[in-house]
């Protein structure tokens, strides 16, 4: 988060400004209702990283523009009251933001000389608006284990149909380490409404675990000049590392987590302007090639491998995945494809033993749903499913479980890592549960009949490879 370059005197003006850039912020009648609307009392606080998670801990949060001045207190937490006689006060960076729908105050704060594997106590906010206190464990630096949520996009009806994903995925395991998004958090980038409808969903989860998120296209608008992008928004809300190439800070970044490398990097950038591919690749080489943890887990938005049929993302693939290759990455989460897909890459043959690529996995959390095109690579699929995955790591065991947003466990699989650095894979895919590959009715009405038979082709194709895990049914088309 940066510090603002406009001075209080200029709301007025940026007020003018939004009118005119923004055409919704007004109705016949006046101003539009704002459903979302800043408080003095602090709101949309959500826990990131910016450095080292054992000895860090930022946290941002926003307010209306009457809080020109904002703090954070800290103390490290008791089951006693008395723990904030020994709060310590943080003065945090405020900016001004206008959007479609208000103008703003963002505010961040960094606790840093915090103890490794401590429970700590904050909150935040200023004069007499202060929120409540929250409590978070900052991490070992040590390799000890830990898990978090993985969530793909969940862009649509965030409000009243993403909630329960992610308050299902806390409800399932709410002893998380951090949470981490892969991008269309929201549907439209530079809309106030629906990242106030992200932090409806979240609420206080967001503000006791924290969050890792890499932008999706969504998270892209077109400017004035007809140029795509990122978010006016993104940067206020989240504090995210700085580590990453010019030019594309909190959006590229690492995070070395208890043995395990963490890596966002930004595929709708490349989209926007093909010179950030090189700047990308460059820095991933340095910081693989340089990486003292065991572990390595990438997040981007656009796959890969893709599950929809109709996308293909050449220049995603080109770039990164010989680096995957190359370096031994783990394990690669990604969103984009509104469908689920979880398999390998075949480069290198069939055989897992003569594999050398990462696991990728393609997830959707939202309600928004896409048709499968049981693509080579894939091994486990699903459509028309609300997803998310917990991923435990411990040792030389990764363990991955995608749920269905109704609580039922759909997918699995475990990475051994071995002495010389590969893994050994374990499907535990249960298999009482079948795949869910049917044509949703509000999709199949829209399809011709030959459409409705490619895929079926498609399906036989796919079920062909996979002969012998388990006996596949697509209703309806069989």
């Amino acid at each position: 988060m940066k510090y603002s370059h406009f001075f209080f005197f200029c709301l007025g003006a940026a007020l003018v400004v939004a009118l005119l850039i923004y055409p919704s912020f007004t109705t016949d009648e006046g101003l539009a209702a704002d459903p979302f609307p800043p408080q003095p009392m602090p709101g949309r606080i959500i826990l990131s990283w910016s450095d080292d998670p054992a000895t860090t801990q930022s946290v941002t949060w926003r307010t209306d523009v009457s809080i020109k001045e904002a703090f954070a207190e800290i103390a490290p937490a008791s089951p006693s009251p008395d723990f904030r006689d020994d709060a310590k006060k943080v003065k945090a960076a405020t900016e001004l933001l206008v959007t479609d729908n208000n103008a703003a105050h963002f505010h961040s704060a960094t606790f840093t000389g915090l103890q490794p594997e401590t429970m700590y106590a904050y909150r935040v906010g200023s004069g007499e608006y202060w929120s409540e206190w929250f409590q978070f464990t900052t991490a070992s630096r040590e390799e000890k284990p830990f898990t978090f949520l993985y969530f793909g996009d969940a862009q649509n009806e965030i409000k009243s149909m993403w909630s329960r994903c992610i308050r299902q995925a806390y409800s399932t395991m709410p002893d998380v380490d951090f949470l981490l998004h892969a991008g269309d958090l929201i549907n439209r980038a530079n809309r106030d409404e629906e990242w106030g409808e992200w932090f409806y969903a979240g609420g206080w989860i967001y503000g006791m675990k924290p969050n890792i998120a890499t932008p999706g296209n969504h998270e892209y608008a077109r400017n004035l000049l007809g140029q795509r992008t990122l978010s006016d928004l993104w940067r206020p809300t989240f504090t995210l590392p700085l580590n990453g190439p010019e030019g594309l800070e909190e959006t590229v970044f690492y995070i070395d987590y208890q043995g395990t490398r963490l890596i966002s990097l930004n595929t709708p950038a490349i989209y926007a302007d093909k010179a950030t591919i090189q700047a990308q690749e460059a820095w991933l080489d340095s910081i693989l090639q340089n990486n003292p943890n065991r572990w390595v887990i990438v997040t981007h938005h656009h796959p890969v491998y893709s599950t929809a049929k109709g996308r293909d993302n050449e220049e995603v693939r080109e770039a990164f995945q010989p680096l995957y290759e190359k370096y031994g990455v783990d394990l690669v989460l990604q969103g984009h494809d509104h469908s689920y897909g979880r398999g390998y890459n075949l480069n290198f043959g069939s055989s897992r033993k003569k594999d050398k690529g990462p696991i990728y996995v393609v997830s959707v959390s939202g309600p928004k749903m896409y048709n499968l095109n049981f693509e080579d690579w894939m091994e486990r699929a699903a459509s028309n499913t609300q997803l998310y995955q917990i991923i435990k790591v411990d040792g030389d065991c990764l363990v991955y479980e995608a749920y269905t947003t109704t609580g039922e466990l759909y997918d699995a699989f475990e990475l051994r890592k071995r002495k010389n650095g590969t893994n050994k894979f374990i499907d535990n895919a249960p298999e009482e549960v079948p795949e869910i590959i049917s044509i949703p009715e509000r999709l199949r009405v829209k399809m011709s009949e030959k459409e409705i038979e490619e895929y079926r082709q498609r399906f036989e194709e796919y079920k062909a490879r996979n002969k012998g895990r388990k006996e596949l049914k697509v209703e309806g088309l069989e």
